[in-house]
């Protein structure tokens, strides 16, 4: 690990997560979200998926939960899924406090991955995903101010990428008064206007 490697403490962005997770009603499982692909239920059970890979990520413990590609199947929420993910989003942090999780190799969707890496890809996966469950809840969202930093940086330095495409969609202008999360979202290739409709 460098001295530049942007280390953070995920546990202030996976409470936020959590509490957005708790918020969700029965009601709302079908409901569309700006992943076009997803409903609610599809976008928890992605977060579930994602936090148990990234945690085993962390803690280098590899195997069929970091060799999973996202893409392989629709995710899909679990019975006692709502109630489990709170638990694993705070192993997720937890294996992210170890400063051995951002040194050496691992492996998360099946790619492998600098620990520094795979840290920042968990990073943007939690603000951004964080976003996405609030605006299908209707929830109100303030991701935690370093890791959005992190996640903004993050996205910017992608926009060059030629590998960007099989990641992220066509970045979508912002506003030059937007806030930092609106630009976060765009670099991320949603619409921060995106609203569920009535």
């Amino acid at each position: 690990m460098t001295d530049t490697t942007p280390t953070l403490d995920l546990g202030p962005q996976t409470a936020v997560l959590a509490r957005l997770v708790e918020g969700v009603t029965d009601d709302q499982l079908q409901d569309p979200t700006p992943c076009p692909e997803y409903a609610v239920r599809n976008l928890l059970g992605h977060l579930a998926g994602l936090a148990v890979a990234f945690r085993d990520a962390g803690r280098k413990d590899l195997g069929v939960t970091t060799d999973t590609s996202p893409d392989s199947a629709l995710p899909d929420l679990g019975p006692g899924g709502r109630e489990e993910l709170p638990k694993v989003l705070g192993e997720l942090a937890d294996a992210w406090r170890d400063p051995a999780a951002w040194t050496g190799m691992t492996r998360a969707g099946g790619v492998d991955l600098p620990g520094e890496v795979a840290g920042l890809v968990a990073v943007d996966e939690l603000v951004i995903h964080g976003w996405d469950l609030a605006r299908a809840t209707g929830q109100s969202y303030t991701p935690d101010p370093a890791a959005l930093r992190i996640c903004h940086d993050f996205l910017a330095a992608s926009v060059d990428d030629p590998s960007r495409g099989a990641i992220f969609g066509p970045v979508v202008p912002v506003a030059p008064e937007a806030t930092l999360l609106e630009r976060a979202v765009g670099l991320s290739g949603r619409d921060p206007g995106w609203r569920l409709k009535p």
